[in-house]
């Protein structure tokens, strides 16, 4: 039987949706990103004299939230550092942004492979809820490992539609901060945006759900700020996502 989704912190709507960001929303492999991209931007700075050094700062200015090959162009910029494109196909280590971000890559998935991830708690309470009303649920994120880190965590069963990094590129879909990646999945549940919520935990995350015009942006704050979030974009900001169980 399927419900409408109503919760405290918005009193008098209901929504049809829960679109969600993956990293630091359902599952804490923002802190795995973090290191992977402290540890692939330390190296790099180091080998190349680049100046002043990457600090987690830089993480929530310039990558956190954005695609991959966006994220290593925009903080290579803010040292005054352009490289080739390249190609997706660019080894790790090759002097090219997609090189770069490859480097990356294969930090993060190592960690993964090591070490695995659990998903919140609270998500998980959020998810069981949203599931026994039968409300619409997809996840929408930049990265391109969004189906192995569902998959490590015990969530992928939960969602048929998954809009990630791949999914854009190969459709030709903008990144956050663009809506679009939100909308397309809005479209995939057959769910008006207006019926919809987003949530993220990233600043290019909330102000793609304020630029797309859905229903609710709900930020999670792992780290951005409550009122970065909030002047970012976002309608509310939740420590976590058990909050938002109606009670």
């Amino acid at each position: 039987m399927t419900s409408p989704w109503t919760m405290p912190q918005a009193p008098g709507k209901s929504f049809g949706a829960a679109l969600f960001d993956l990293d630091g929303v359902l599952t804490p492999t923002a802190d795995v990103h973090m290191a992977a991209w402290r540890r692939m931007f330390t190296d790099y700075f180091e080998a190349h004299g680049v100046t002043p050094a990457y600090t987690d700062a830089d993480y929530f200015e310039y990558v956190d939230g954005k695609p991959r090959y966006d994220g290593v162009r925009s903080c290579l910029a803010s040292r005054g550092v352009t490289l080739p494109e390249g190609t997706p196909d660019d080894a790790p280590g090759t002097e090219t942004i997609c090189g770069v971000g490859n480097t990356k890559n294969e930090a993060f998935s190592a960690i993964l492979r090591e070490d695995g991830v659990e998903p919140y708690a609270g998500s998980v309470a959020l998810l069981d809820h949203l599931e026994s009303i039968g409300c619409a649920m997809a996840v929408v994120s930049s990265s391109r490992n969004a189906p192995a880190v569902l998959e490590a965590a015990g969530l992928a069963h939960r969602f048929e539609i998954v809009v990630d990094g791949q999914v854009a590129a190969d459709h030709g879909i903008a990144g956050k901060p663009a809506p679009d990646t939100y909308l397309y999945a809005a479209e995939l549940l057959g769910v008006p945006k207006e019926a919809a919520v987003v949530v993220e935990d990233a600043m290019s995350g909330v102000a793609a759900g304020a630029a797309g015009d859905f229903g609710l942006v709900v930020g999670v704050d792992r780290g951005a700020g409550v009122q970065e979030l909030l002047d970012g974009g976002a309608d509310i900001v939740v420590q976590d996502l058990g909050e938002l169980v109606e009670r």
